[in-house]
């Protein structure tokens, strides 16, 4: 898997007011900001980004990937 081909299928499940993914291949890190985040835990939050994956984690073909998750609202103080 590839950065662009992780981001595509975030992208594809859940709106994104902005989305960043890197990594080295195998551990992924992500940004991701949605307006689905309202009123959602963290894992909560977690559980909708690892949806949009279907089983690419169940079968390891994306090993690792840790999350920044934020509402547009607390996207924007970040940026500040």
């Amino acid at each position: 898997m590839t950065a662009e081909q992780i981001q595509a299928m975030i992208a594809a499940g859940l709106a994104c007011d902005h989305l960043e993914v890197s990594g080295d291949g195998r551990h992924w890190q992500a940004v991701v900001v949605s307006a689905q985040f309202e009123g959602l835990r963290p894992i909560g939050r977690h559980q909708k980004v690892y949806a949009t994956l279907g089983n690419k984690m169940q079968n390891d073909e994306v090993h690792a990937l840790s999350m920044k998750t934020y509402t547009p609202a607390e996207w924007a103080k970040t940026q500040a």
